[in-house]
């Protein structure tokens, strides 16, 4: 399964809501996301990450797989904390990204049962990620215009490395 990296304008594109309870295709989408996921290594995929423009989102912070459907921050403290992102998508970089401490999101399970998660720590960073690629935005664009720059430069760099 490949996972897009920038700059693929895919990545760049809204997603659009599903109903769980009508696409027929989703557990197999899921099945592939959660494959894609767990052998890039990774802690959570939006499917369009994998070039399909559906708001679903994988993730796995405590050795449990998990899906939301439609997912979405309803609530987010005012006490953010700036940490290293790496994204599957923009790989061989980190950047210093500020997020929300703690949000509250919401969303459908894969049978269309309403969830409601209370997250903090890598969690709440892990959903915060995850929704801004249903939503076109990469840790790129959460940057300033020097850092997106500088991570650019480095993973051109890495990459022409590789290929000598």
């Amino acid at each position: 399964m490949r996972i897009f990296e920038h700059p693929n304008p895919a990545l760049k594109q809204r997603a659009a809501d599903v109903d769980p309870t009508a696409d027929s295709g989703l557990s197999t989408l899921v099945a592939r996301m959660a494959r894609a996921m767990y052998d890039a290594p990774g802690v959570g995929l939006a499917a369009t990450q994998i070039g399909v423009q559906k708001r679903v989102i994988v993730y796995d912070v405590d050795d449990e797989l998990v899906v939301l459907c439609n997912p979405v921050i309803t609530e987010r403290s005012e006490e953010c904390e700036s940490t290293e992102e790496g994204c599957l998508s923009v790989p061989g970089i980190g950047i210093d990204i500020s997020r929300n401490c703690r949000v509250t999101c919401e969303a459908l399970s894969l049978t269309g049962e309403p969830l409601r998660i209370e997250a903090d720590g890598l969690l709440a960073r892990v959903l915060q990620h995850e929704i801004d690629h249903l939503d076109g935005v990469l840790i790129l664009d959460r940057c300033d215009p020097q850092t997106r720059r500088d991570a650019i430069r480095h993973r051109n760099e890495i990459y022409h490395e590789q290929s000598q």
